[in-house]
């Protein structure tokens, strides 16, 4: 398949000074990454309802107050292979409060791996443990969403 740009919409739980956030490795031992809840936007589909669907599909979670706060451009490497997305970037909160007392959740991906969300402040985000995608810490200090 040729490269291509991936439109993405994800969603920002803030708590407390905190973020929601899902932890990967790539592809090296010593680096690894955080990205919020979230994921491809299908032909057809406003990215709002992207990412209502996508936090439904891997929390099973009803959301509400969504809002758009920002729109990011992320072009990089991962595991050996180029990627260029343009990434919706989304503030709601859980139907259910009682989410924000939990010290992590558990979720599935649509290739049936199953992930542990945490909440993390920007202490957590390093050059080894980056928050992605890129502009996105900046973005959530200036909007006063994480600190």
């Amino acid at each position: 398949m040729p490269p291509y740009i991936r439109p993405l919409a994800i969603c920002i739980f803030h708590n407390d000074g905190k973020i929601l956030v899902n932890h990967f490795q790539d592809g090296a031992p010593d680096r690894s990454f955080f990205r919020p809840i979230g994921g491809g936007i299908e032909f057809g589909e406003r990215s709002r309802d992207a990412v209502v669907r996508e936090v439904e599909e891997e929390l099973g979670l009803a959301i509400h107050n969504v809002q758009l706060i920002g729109t990011l451009e992320s072009i990089f490497t991962y595991a050996g292979k180029p990627g260029h997305e343009i990434v919706q970037v989304y503030d709601a909160r859980f139907d259910d409060a009682a989410v924000y007392e939990k010290p992590w959740l558990a979720g599935c991906e649509s290739d049936g791996a199953k992930f542990r969300a945490v909440w993390c402040g920007s202490l957590s985000f390093t050059e080894a443990a980056r928050l992605v995608p890129e502009g996105l810490l900046e973005l959530l200090v200036t909007a006063g969403l994480l600190r």
